[in-house]
């Protein structure tokens, strides 16, 4: 797939994705998301891309839906169904970022509303720049929370905070933010990139497949029982067990250095 709406380029084992409208604060057009999905699974068949990064151009992470660039701004009669660019476009996206197997890093540096707060909590971890702000804007235009966020939304922050933004439609700051586990951590702005670099550089030199069992396994609890979760974890433990980094990290505890984590 051809990228006109996003920068994609792998260094230094980071797989990095630039949401690139900068003149519309990152906003979604057209087919944009699933350039993101692509871009995704091309980082997951990528062996020197270890770990995923995306973030916004400019001054924004990415303002949700270009309003601008669909029927919506002729009006209702103009969208003969609002479901349909969910169903080809933004639900592909979320759920290529679910399945990949490779950690996702949200590095938000601006104003992260509707379904771009849904990519990015659609993320593993999510860095903020303090000056940078959370909506869910749907209630504003009349729609529905969408993109997962009705799912990830009451999970990361309880169901009185997720209606709250979700019928409000008030920002939060990434203070806040951080302050109800919506997100890792709000840094200072012109610390957002050295912080998430460091991050970054962590996850890129750490067990690759252990982290993707990780992420896989955290996912997964929010719909299985106790008894499921504790089958799958046993599966997991089996799987990371027979890897060459298990056998380094076991190796370097011992030897009391730090480990040289191939990811494989």
């Amino acid at each position: 797939m051809d990228f006109n709406h996003i920068l994609y380029e792998v260094r230094d084992g980071v797989a990095w994705i630039t949401l690139n409208r900068p003149e519309r604060l990152n906003a979604f057009k057209d087919l944009m998301p699933l350039e993101i999905a692509a871009a995704v699974e091309q980082a997951g068949t990528d062996a020197t891309a270890r770990v995923i990064a995306i973030t916004g151009a400019g001054r924004g992470f990415c303002a949700g839906a270009d309003l601008s660039s669909t029927g919506a701004a002729q009006g209702a009669d103009a969208v003969s169904d609002a479901g349909k660019t969910l169903e080809i476009a933004y639900n592909p996206m979320i759920q290529t970022m679910r399945s990949s197997e490779k950690p996702i890093v949200a590095l938000v540096n601006g104003p992260c509303a509707g379904a771009g707060m849904s990519l990015a909590m659609a993320c593993d971890i999510i860095i903020a720049a303090r000056s940078a702000s959370f909506l869910q804007a749907f209630c504003n235009i009349g729609l529905v929370p969408d993109a997962g966020s009705t799912w990830y939304l009451p999970r990361m922050v309880g169901r009185a905070r997720a209606l709250g933004m979700a019928l409000l439609g008030e920002k939060v700051s990434a203070e806040q933010a951080a302050d109800w586990g919506l997100i890792w951590k709000a840094v200072d702005d012109d610390a957002l990139m050295a912080e998430g670099e460091k991050v970054l550089q962590k996850l890129a030199n750490g067990p690759t497949r252990g982290l993707g069992l990780i992420r896989n396994a955290m996912q997964n609890s929010f719909t299985h029982t106790l008894d499921t979760q504790l089958d799958w974890e046993r599966e997991y433990q089996r799987d990371a067990g027979g890897t060459e980094d298990f056998a380094e990290g076991v190796k370097a505890f011992l030897e009391k250095r730090p480990a040289a984590f191939k990811g494989r």
